[in-house]
């Protein structure tokens, strides 16, 4: 069962309502000219059908299309803006209207999250609900009955079928008894393992379906292989499970977050190195002989080798490329002690990220010397260098910073990374950002 024909009618209605009444409300004196209103709802409309903004799936959430979300505000923005440069005589105060198109899309946002927690509540209450059963059971089974009995989904797991017998409180019979079964039930989703079935049985399953208005739906044999990261590309009418799917790999994706690393990184250095650089490269003088930066060649995306800065924060050593610094570790100077606390000397990574040899946030990048032993020990180490690698990351929030003191550190911490690689959004990375700063004026427990 599809939603409600209504669904994208009202939302589109609502958008449009939301649109015109705050503009009426903050922007009188432009709202009031007949060809703002006629432009702005004509670009909104042409810019969300060209996204396909408001066709919702299923299993569709707030965050899912997160970033076509951002995408439209951004577009609608030049819109918005633009319609000021077609009548030089109307007023226009620069930071007010950024002021009104930020409310404006906090209330676009405000409703397009209201409507995923109303449906949500809606199937909680049993509506849009869809009758499903599983012919065939195999180790997938387990995992289907999990996304099924997720109410917000609005899916009623009725059972399954097998030739083989069960004493179980959801098997329903053989799969010859399915038929009667599911026209009595009014089953709307079949979902079928491959594995189980011939072609011919296959192919007379799918008659049946087609011809009893049922939807048909195929679990493929996965041999346990399937991950989170796997997708689905078509080579004509081919269709290949892509095993490892990295969101970074589209061009918007890699467009966006290169553009976020150019202006954050501009930021740091133009507005707290500019002025924190000589201060240190006093102190730093002042305490030990040396450079006050500190390059070591690292592995970055694709496990290229680059030079990676950082403020000085050791005296110098023969050991600086092959040992981590450790707990109340002699080589770090009493400022060095300081910066590494509060992670001022990874600041001078700014400019790696403005090079382009890192990002802002990304899994960290390791010693060369641990990199050769971390890819044999620790299993899809090397997944963590398909991303460019961070100033800050996942891992780091989570505790997983600084000394490895036993195995199940880098374990976890390359868990976390490859967690980041296949699940990134740029909302993910504003919240380590974010949890990055915090813990910078917390005194973490490893920042030594």
């Amino acid at each position: 069962m599809k939603n409600s024909d209504l669904i994208i009618p009202i939302s589109i209605a609502i958008n449009l309502a939301i649109i015109n009444g705050l503009l009426y409300i903050l922007t009188p004196e432009t709202y009031l000219h007949s060809f703002h209103i006629i432009y702005y709802n004509v670009a909104w409309l042409l810019i969300t059908y060209t996204l396909d903004f408001y066709p919702t799936d299923r299993k569709e959430r707030f965050l899912t299309n997160f970033e076509k979300m951002i995408k439209l505000y951004v577009i609608f923005g030049f819109v918005y803006f633009s319609a000021f440069g077609f009548n030089q005589n109307m007023p226009f105060s620069l930071s007010y209207q950024l002021l009104v198109f930020a409310v404006l899309c906090f209330c676009l946002s405000a409703y397009r999250w209201f409507f995923f927690w109303a449906r949500r509540r809606y199937r909680m209450l049993g509506g849009n609900s869809v009758n499903v059963v599983v012919l065939g059971k195999d180790t997938n089974l387990k995992k289907m009955r999990q996304i099924f009995e997720d109410s917000y989904l609005g899916y009623r797991y009725k059972g399954f079928f097998d030739n083989r017998s069960y004493k179980r409180p959801d098997y329903l019979g053989a799969i010859e008894d399915s038929f009667l079964y599911m026209l009595e039930n009014r089953i709307d989703e079949i979902y079928c393992s491959v594995s189980k079935f011939s072609k011919n049985e296959l192919d007379n399953l799918i008659d049946f379906a087609d011809n009893n208005l049922i939807k048909f739906k195929i679990i493929p044999d996965n041999k346990e292989i399937l991950t989170r990261a796997m997708s689905i590309e078509r080579y004509g009418s081919l269709p290949i499970l892509n095993l490892r799917k990295v969101p970074l790999d589209t061009d918007y994706a890699r467009i966006t977050k290169r553009i976020f690393d150019i202006f954050f990184s501009l930021f740091a250095i133009i507005f707290i190195l500019s002025w924190l650089t000589p201060l240190l490269a006093i102190l730093i003088r002042l305490e030990s002989s040396g450079p006050v930066f500190f390059k070591q060649e690292r592995h970055g995306l694709k496990r290229k080798v680059f030079w990676c800065y950082k403020f000085r924060s050791m005296a110098i050593n023969g050991e600086a490329d092959i040992k981590m610094t450790t707990k109340n570790d002699m080589r770090v100077t009493r400022i060095g002690r300081f910066m590494r606390r509060t992670s001022i000397d990874e600041l001078p990574q700014f400019f790696n990220v403005l090079l382009g040899n890192m990002s802002v946030v990304g899994p960290r990048p390791h010693m060369m010397f641990h990199t050769e032993d971390y890819e044999s020990s620790v299993d899809k180490y090397l997944v963590r260098h398909f991303v460019k690698p961070g100033i800050t990351g996942l891992a780091q929030i989570k505790g997983y910073r600084g000394e490895i003191l036993c195995s199940s550190d880098i374990k976890n911490r390359t868990r976390f990374d490859i967690f980041y690689v296949e699940r990134w959004s740029m909302a993910l990375d504003l919240k380590i950002i974010l949890q990055t700063i915090y813990n910078a004026f917390s005194q973490e427990e490893r920042a030594y």
